[in-house]
């Protein structure tokens, strides 16, 4: 984590205190030193799960503008600058995800992700479930593109206008979600519902520890099935009513 934060705060091009961190220490003290800033803040609470943690931040944030991070990322330099340069009042946007070797700190020589389709697809137990998937069709068809609608992301990070969180997302529901999985589709589904657009901006990337790391929770098998599941019931109908003859004539 602090690697993570000193990524934010050592590749930020905004004026200095323009930039406010929140770190939320969702049920427990770190075995490490944490790292001290002006621009940082750290909130200690009884665990609430992931979305719990992010509803929490974003009440506590005080800026006009919301971005979240996953533990273990590393930005690039003015990711923020450009970021806030190139949005609208009702996106969310995302950006070009690398891997990251959080070992070594270092972005591994694996193939960006850009575009993503939003699917319905099986999982190992066969539990349906949403999932973004890579969108070659559209990488190469938009390659000279640098902003453009997209699908999904993988919700490791994502940047949005704080009162269209307080207007349209409202908060994180964690009745019927769990407290981890499919985060990403309710907010894309909200805000789409409410006229609002998914974004990808390449002009910033950032880098996601790669899936070969091990996790830093074990959340998982049946709570994430029924998390899946969930999703699904909510929102099958509108993806197939709404989106998916939008997306795909």
């Amino acid at each position: 984590m602090p690697a993570t934060v000193k990524s934010l705060l050592d590749n930020s091009e905004l004026p200095y205190g323009e930039l406010e961190v929140v770190v939320v220490l969702d049920g427990y003290e770190p075995d490490f030193e944490l790292l001290e800033d002006p621009r940082v803040r750290y909130i200690r609470q009884e665990n609430t799960g992931m979305r719990g943690a992010i509803n929490r931040a974003v009440k506590e944030s005080k800026g006009e503008y919301i971005a979240r991070f996953d533990e273990h990322i590393m930005v690039c330099p003015g990711w923020d600058r450009i970021l806030l340069e190139n949005i609208e009042d009702d996106w969310i946007v995302t950006a070009t995800r690398l891997c990251l070797d959080p070992e070594k700190w270092e972005v591994m020589d694996i193939e960006p992700v850009n575009f993503a389709k939003l699917v319905i697809a099986g999982t190992r137990g066969d539990v349906r479930k949403f999932a973004a998937v890579r969108w070659r069709s559209r990488d190469e068809e938009l390659k000279d593109v640098m902003i453009a609608e997209t699908m999904g992301m993988q919700g490791s990070f994502w940047i949005m206008k704080k009162s269209w969180w307080e207007k349209v997302i409202v908060e994180l529901q964690s009745e019927g979600y769990g407290t981890h999985y499919q985060d990403s589709i309710e907010m894309i589904f909200k805000t789409w519902k409410a006229g609002g657009k998914m974004m990808l901006n390449k002009n910033v990337w950032y880098a996601h520890k790669h899936r070969n790391f091990k996790r830093t929770h074990n959340y998982g098998g049946d709570l994430a099935n029924a998390s899946f599941t969930h999703a699904i019931n909510v929102w099958k109908d509108y993806y197939y009513a709404e989106v998916r003859p939008k997306w795909f004539k």
